[in-house]
């Protein structure tokens, strides 16, 4: 399924058990058929909540996920989707979060290994002193995110602290 966003086509893809990808159209992603039902259901559930973040409406998403990665890659997932809204924290945070202190470049390559950008946010991962560093999507899709969420808390957004 394609959805329009701010910052581009989005491509999302979901197994039965969750949702399994979103990427930028422009990135090469293979769409799998959709079964009716289940898989159907996550993608619509994903789209409105994709909607719902864009408009302001959303802060936290509560999907069902199918990640697939490592052990090390599931531990900075789990962490990274921690990060709250408009929060920007370092990826030597993530590995601290994780246990695996001076593991800041590990955790880059996980962040970039992230199949379902947005939901789990590591465009609120950057580099040491705040500067914007690695995504997969290229620096200025994720400077236009964290501004978007910017952008709301400093509109005083009603939204905001829900």
């Amino acid at each position: 399924m394609t959805v329009e966003s701010p910052v581009g086509k989005l491509v999302l893809l979901a197994s039965p058990a969750g949702i399994s990808g979103v990427r930028f159209e422009q990135e090469q992603v293979v769409a799998v058929p959709v079964n009716q039902g289940i898989e159907q259901d996550h993608l619509d559930a994903a789209a409105l909540q994709i909607d719902e973040y864009f408009a302001g409406k959303r802060l936290k998403f509560h999907l069902p996920l199918d990640m697939r990665g490592t052990k090390f890659q599931q531990a900075v997932w789990q962490v990274t989707q921690r990060v709250a809204f408009a929060e920007r924290v370092t990826y030597g945070d993530i590995a601290r979060g994780i246990g695996s202190m001076g593991a800041a470049r590990a955790v880059g390559s996980a962040l970039g290994a992230n199949p379902v950008l947005i939901i789990v946010p590591c465009h609120r991962v950057v580099g040491a002193g705040g500067r914007l560093a690695g995504f997969s999507s290229g620096l200025a899709i994720k400077q236009q995110l964290l501004e978007h969420e910017a952008g709301l808390v400093s509109s005083g957004s009603s939204l905001y602290g829900r």
